[in-house]
């Protein structure tokens, strides 16, 4: 049985600094330490303002991968996700990359024919698998509610405003990754399409506009257990859902109530970064892991974009809050217990 430590480094998603893994990476030491559940690379470094952080070529980014994925050979039950944002389109960290083919948006996925859809698709897959990666951050399964203003249906990661439309093409682009040993994610729970804001910079509220069919496409899919997929939260208000006016992320009544208890779910739920100024901005790190784990959430993100903290610190910051009572043992246990399942069922797909 893994240490809790260990189980609380199973639990994070963590954005790091360099294209190589030298001795005094940072990240080779929380790998060596207490372990991470995954990592996430970027191909822009927000903080510097500069292109690349983790990103530069094919070549680069499979040596990187597979240094990654040394580091953790000894733990084969439990392999390490190495994950990117690869929606297709204005979402497509390898778009840069010499190399890389161009990618559709998923507003353009899903006017094609099913064969050209599996095509898109499975060059995608490949292109992942060939470099290391095994989770993708996608699909979209948000409604194209608001083409005019957010970061939705204006920049065309919506695949549609019909919630049969979004279910259909994100089974079939979830399936294609599976068969390629890569677990994708749906995101942004309960939905994002609605809104007019960006939750990078602030509080986002979808009270007024939030539309109940925003939900169908998660209802459709996560009956489907024969692929690996977790589910990412929004960090979007929505009163409709909570009336406490908590965000998403950080709302019992929409994680645990709503996903868990209502619609069944019992898979991985993955916070959307928490440094993201919709949370950052109004509550420490403290009390937005104490949050969003007694919520429901299994995984964070600490993407290191908009902050920089450690592994080692939030693996502290989590031990001391269930040192203290703050967040219950079983909730650890708990989501330990859904990572080691989603990470058994890449394994079988890989």
């Amino acid at each position: 049985m893994a240490s809790l430590r260990q189980q609380i480094g199973q639990m994070l998603m963590m954005g790091f600094d360099g294209m190589d893994i030298q001795d005094n990476s940072p990240v080779k030491h929380w790998l060596s330490g207490d372990g991470l559940g995954g990592v996430l690379l970027f191909d822009f470094d927000v903080a510097e303002n500069r292109p690349g952080k983790n990103i530069s070529s094919q070549q680069q980014v499979a040596q990187l991968n597979q240094k990654l994925k040394a580091l953790c050979a000894d733990d084969d039950e439990l392999p390490l996700f190495i994950a990117i944002d690869y929606e297709g389109g204005a979402v497509d960290r390898l778009k840069h990359v010499a190399g890389c083919p161009k990618t559709l948006t998923p507003a353009q996925l899903a006017r094609l024919s099913d064969r050209e859809l599996s095509a898109q698709c499975e060059s995608m897959a490949n292109t992942l698998r060939s470099l290391g990666f095994n989770l993708n951050f996608a699909p979209t399964l948000d409604l194209n509610l608001n083409s005019e203003a957010g970061i939705i249906g204006k920049l065309q990661r919506s695949f549609s405003d019909q919630p049969a439309d979004v279910a259909r093409v994100a089974d079939r682009f979830v399936q294609i990754f599976a068969d390629h040993g890569i677990t994708c994610c749906y995101k942004h729970f309960p939905g994002h399409g609605s809104a007019t804001g960006d939750t990078h910079e602030g509080f986002v509220d979808v009270s007024d506009t939030f539309q109940r069919q925003e939900l169908e496409p998660y209802a459709s899919l996560i009956g489907n257990t024969q692929y690996p997929a977790m589910i990412m939260t929004a960090h979007v208000i929505n009163k409709q859902l909570d009336p406490s006016g908590l965000p998403a992320t950080l709302s019992p009544a929409i994680l645990n109530t709503l996903l868990r208890e209502k619609m069944g779910y019992d898979g991985v739920i993955i916070s959307d970064d928490l440094q993201m100024n919709a949370i950052s901005k109004h509550f420490s790190l403290e009390d937005s892991l104490r949050m969003t784990i007694n919520a429901g959430a299994d995984m964070v993100i600490i993407a290191n974009q908009l902050g920089n903290v450690s592994a080692t610190e939030v693996i502290d910051l989590i031990e001391n809050l269930v040192n203290n009572k703050a967040i219950p043992l079983a909730r650890i246990t708990q989501a330990w217990q859904r990572i080691v399942r989603l990470k058994q069922m890449l394994k079988v797909c890989a």
